[in-house]
């Protein structure tokens, strides 16, 4: 009965499947989750939490609501829930937790395995084999590569460095006693880049680990992963050590990598009114890359096979571009002015590849000052280190960044009714230089002649406060409001370089570019959650979300070259979330959330072509409207179903978009056109069944199937990435032992992709391409797009087999 519970999702249609069930889905559940902080709303009163002290402390992972919940509290009044921080599950927002214990028998390649399982969440793969593109709400959507409108936490340290970018090449699942996803616009409480929401990855303690955790993995396509949990509490002290270290040949060529993961945590009980927590993170990656695909080249050849050599010209170089992703780069390493002075190379050639550093160092200190009062402060020191001739151009750059925070938390009372007050401030800084350099034809990702310089700062100041106030048992309304001045100082140096004469490779132009700008942002919320009935709760929130520039989208022209784009501006998210939890039974949970969410100066990135760099433009106006479902049910013993869907209908309400040379100029409105980038259908489901006793009680297996629909990659909604529909299957043996020092032993095998379909893993949106129609700017037809417009897509895996042991000591 101590197993924990994971959120799914599930359609209309199956809530209808439910209650005509119900008669036979009264058995006991084990301990379950509801989906968030509106489930902590059915325990018990703040006064016993304030009488039980500040120290109340629950492993991360266990918050579970009871099979006989006391309604006597109001929403997120209960003890556990005022002992914990205000971010872990904010009363009133959209929120999932997916619990590790759900996934420890299969293996885990990537966080996608974790959070498919939350409803508004989807993916695309990035540059490198652990390098997954999240996105909540189609926030992300967008991106190439790492996440952004996002804020990402790790045991509540900040991992989204200020200039809004995160990655989660750091994130070995295996590491996570659970994730936390908070949907929606969220700067209210998590300040810059939160306007789709924030994640919060949380670490097995020292005492929950308990000793040794040992894996390892292997499947297909070279795929290894060995990894080690150490943790043990004595004490007042908790500490747990988690290590990885994975290597995969990758199913496209020329996608080799290997990357290792370790990740500390370490929890000192000073005094009964002081706790330390360190927080020590290091990832180092190096990762192949392939060149992205067109369209039919992903149709003709989507694993890149035989894509070495291109031939430099006529109708070889035609028959071989059909199939494989080229660049053209200077060959000489400088800029070429001519095409005799081009050479058109290959990712295998060039040696296209990332080679990446991580280091994050972390320290909070909690006070109690009395048993109602908690002061909060923490510091954090991270430092991205990149050597990325991912294409044409390579990056370098170091960028250490600091975080810190501080804040105070007190429960009391507001007006005669209870109450937590929450206010806080923060303080984030990085600066930075660094270097693109063309990209030699020939090597291991050998760089030429220095094209752009940049030297940048960027920091946020902000304070957040927040209120939360139990109007009756049954009711709770919150009101939050972040306010936050963002500092953006940066110059970009341009190069150019003779190409012949007796001063040939010596510059021949240089440009400046300078850049500063201060943004002032505000973010409020406001929220009412109401149990109607002991089964059923609902929520109301109201919210809204920002995100700046970063200094790289202000130095990458609509040519996708270096150079000014000054101009653009701050995205803003306003939003609605109206939705519910219904669990009749402790068998079943069924939740449905509908939102509809405003943007001005939504910030699109798009790719020119093969070759040229990510650029970022506004769209003045957009909505983001649509429905989140979940479901988690256990009609008999051992049964289990886990399902999520997501719709999103995402439209541009005000955007013309100037295509074409300053000679020849068009203008096209994209006025009720769909945002390119987002699925509008995604789905997740998984029926399994596990002996529930016997001797072969641990023996089970699980089927799964992933969906996302169709959906356009370019504005003029011209060009559009098929969806699919992928089926994996899983077979699992997973027993407490006493054998020795051996305490549990775990195997399990998976075949992914069953029936082998091909399927688009990751799509970046393409610019649309016009011409000249009789004195008429047109846009081009999707025989066009779908030839010419490259660097926009990678295939997913073939079908694949994966297996692991783990043994805990």
């Amino acid at each position: 009965m101590s197993r924990h519970h994971l959120l799914g999702a599930a359609s209309v249609h199956a809530l209808a499947l439910l209650v005509a069930t119900s008669a036979v889905a009264q058995q006991s559940l084990p301990t379950i989750d509801v989906g968030g902080a509106r489930s902590g709303a059915r325990r018990s009163t703040a006064a016993a939490a304030r009488t039980a002290g500040p120290r109340v402390t629950t492993p991360a992972g266990s918050l579970v609501t009871s099979p006989n919940p006391d309604l006597a509290a109001a929403p997120g009044f209960s003890p556990e829930k005022l002992s914990m921080p205000v971010y872990r599950q904010p009363t009133g927002q959209t929120f999932t937790t997916v619990r590790g214990k759900d996934f420890e028998t299969m293996p885990l390649v990537t966080v996608r395995e974790m959070l498919q399982y939350s409803p508004g969440v989807s993916f695309k793969q990035g540059n490198g084999l652990r390098d997954i593109v999240i996105s909540i709400r189609g926030s992300s959507a967008r991106n190439g590569f790492g996440v952004r409108n996002i804020v990402m936490l790790e045991d509540g340290f900040s991992v989204t460095q200020p200039d809004g970018l995160s990655r989660t090449d750091l994130t070995d699942p295996h590491a996570y006693a659970g994730v936390d996803v908070y949907r929606g616009p969220s700067s209210a409480l998590f300040g810059n880049f939160a306007n789709g929401g924030a994640i919060n990855f949380r670490t097995r303690t020292g005492a929950e680990i308990d000793g040794v955790d040992y894996g390892v993995e292997t499947g297909s396509f070279g795929y290894l992963n060995n990894f080690v949990a150490i943790g043990k509490k004595q004490d007042n002290f908790d500490i747990a050590v988690f290590a990885s270290d994975v290597r995969q040949q990758g199913f496209t060529f020329h996608t080799r990598g290997d990357t290792q993961t370790v990740n500390a945590t370490a929890r000192w009980q000073v005094t009964p009114n002081d706790l330390l927590t360190f927080k020590f993170i290091h990832n180092q990656l190096y990762s192949d890359l392939s060149g992205r695909l067109s369209l039919n080249q992903y149709y003709l050849n989507p694993y890149q096979y035989g894509c070495y050599l291109s031939p430099q010209s006529g109708v070889a170089q035609t028959a071989f571009t059909n199939l494989c992703a080229t660049a053209v780069v200077p060959i000489d390493g400088r800029n070429a002015r001519s095409n005799q002075l081009n050479f058109r190379t290959t990712a295998w050639l060039a040696g296209f590849n990332r080679n990446d550093r991580r280091d994050i160092i972390g320290l909070r200190w909690e006070h109690d000052f009395d048993v109602n009062t908690k002061w909060r402060t923490q510091v954090i020191y991270d430092d991205k280190n990149i050597i990325q001739p991912t294409g044409a151009t390579a990056a370098l750059q170091d960028e250490p960044a600091v975080n810190a925070t501080t804040d105070v938390t007190k429960v009391g009372s507001l007006l005669g009714y209870e109450a937590r007050h929450f206010a806080g401030l923060y303080f984030n800084r990085t600066r930075y230089t660094s270097y693109t350099n063309n990209t030699l034809g020939i090597g291991n990702g050998a760089t030429g002649a220095l094209q752009a310089q940049q030297n940048a700062m960027m920091q946020n100041l902000g304070g957040r406060g927040r209120e939360e106030v139990a109007l009756s048992k049954d009711v709770t309304m919150v009101l939050g409001l972040a306010a936050e001045m963002t500092k953006i100082a940066a110059l970009q140096d341009q190069y150019s370089y003779f190409q012949t004469g007796a001063r040939i490779g010596q510059i021949a132009s240089w440009q400046g570019i300078p850049v500063n700008k201060t943004y002032w942002n505000f973010g409020p919320e406001a929220s009412v959650t109401w149990r109607v009935l002991p089964d059923l709760l609902t929520h109301f929130r109201a919210s809204s979300g920002y995100g700046t520039p970063n200094p790289g989208q202000l130095f990458v022209n609509q040519r996708g070259q270096p150079g000014a784009n000054v101009d653009l501006k701050t995205q803003r998210n306003t939003g609605f979330d109206i939705g519910f939890d219904w669990k009749p039974y402790d068998t079943l949970l069924f939740s449905l959330t509908g939102f509809y969410e405003w943007y001005q100066n939504e910030q699109l990135t798009q790719s020119p072509g093969a070759g040229l760099l990510n650029y970022t433009f506004n769209a003045p106006g957009s909505v983001h409207r649509g429905v989140e479902t979940l479901l988690d049910w256990r009609p008999y013993d051992g049964v289990r179903v886990m399902a999520n869907y997501t719709y999103n209908n995402q439209i541009f309400t005000e955007f013309v978009e100037q295509l074409g040379t300053a000679a020849r100029t068009g203008y096209f409105d994209r006025a009720g056109y769909k945002i390119p980038g987002v699925a509008p259908h995604t789905a997740t489901g998984r029926l399994s069944y596990d002996l529930p006793f016997g001797d072969l009680r641990g023996l089970g297996a699980f089927v799964e199937y992933t969906y996302q629909s169709s959906y356009f990659i370019d504005n003029g909604n011209v060009l559009t990435i098929p969806g699919y529909g992928l089926v994996s299957a899983n077979v699992h043996f997973d027993r407490d032992v006493d054998l020795l020092w051996l305490k549990r032993f775990s195997a399990y095998f998976e075949v992914r992709n069953i029936f082998d379909r091909n399927w688009v893993a990751s799509a970046n949106n393409i610019q649309n391409q016009v011409g000249l129609v009789n004195g008429q700017i047109v846009q081009a037809g999707y025989t066009t797009l779908a030839q010419n417009a490259t660097g926009s897509i990678y295939a997913g895996n073939p079908r694949l087999f994966q297996g692991g042991v783990r043994f805990k000591f």
